[in-house]
């Protein structure tokens, strides 16, 4: 006897799926994006994983381009701001805040990338931009520079981040490195003198040590520069 196919479940029968929430939705974009990388977190992909239609998505995000950025806002909660209450020389503390943050987007190279351009405006992007305002305010930075100065400073470790997230992810990186690092050593004194003086240290130093005293040029630059009138 051929067994008989079960009938179709109606629809009061199937479980019941949960409500969309935006912390739902962000949170399973950070899910997605650490499986499978950013680029296939789009609001198409998205909405397949939460078993639902994209248009019921854009009630809660807009676009890809903000879900990136909620996804960066997320993240950001992870940055360490324990230094601004901490003692010391600000501007190291103030290095330290930044370098916890490089770091967490080095830990995902493609929102490194992403962070270049998208805008979060959460709890966790304000509490780093306080941060930072902070230690320039503990330090005696003029309110204007220190204005002026967040953007510069989150923008040059945004950018650090991005590099050598780009870096990582090549396979011939090394090897690039290597003959840069050889050309420079090499370079004809008469040509080029003042590269044939310096040599390799142009490109000396592990990449922490040049992030730090990167980090102090420019938080001293902000300290050091008026603002234009």
């Amino acid at each position: 006897m051929t067994p008989r196919t079960p009938a179709p479940r109606g629809r009061r029968e199937r479980p019941a799926k949960p409500a969309l929430t935006y912390e739902g939705i962000v949170a399973t974009a950070v899910r997605l994006m650490e499986a499978e990388g950013l680029r296939r977190v789009t609001m198409r992909r998205l909405a397949q994983e939460l078993d639902t239609g994209p248009a019921s998505l854009y009630v809660y995000v807009a676009n890809t381009a903000e879900l990136h950025a909620a996804i960066l806002e997320e993240l950001l909660g992870a940055v360490d701001l324990s230094p601004v209450t901490g003692g010391g020389d600000w501007r190291d503390r103030l290095a330290e805040v930044l370098g916890s943050y490089t770091r967490v987007l080095f830990g995902h190279p493609s929102l490194a990338h992403s962070a270049l351009v998208a805008r979060p405006s959460g709890p966790n992007y304000l509490a780093l931009v306080e941060a930072v305002l902070a230690l320039l305010h503990q330090g005696g930075v003029p309110d204007a520079q220190a204005a002026w100065g967040v953007d510069v400073l989150l923008q040059v470790a945004t950018a650090t981040a991005a590099e050598q997230s780009a870096r990582s992810e090549a396979a011939d990186a090394e090897e690039e490195h290597h003959a840069m690092v050889a050309a420079l050593r090499e370079a004809s004194p008469e040509a080029y003198p003042r590269i044939a003086a310096l040599g390799a240290d142009i490109a000396s130093g592990t990449p922490r040590r040049r992030l730090a005293w990167t980090f102090r040029m420019v938080i001293n630059g902000t300290a050091g520069t008026p603002r234009p009138e």
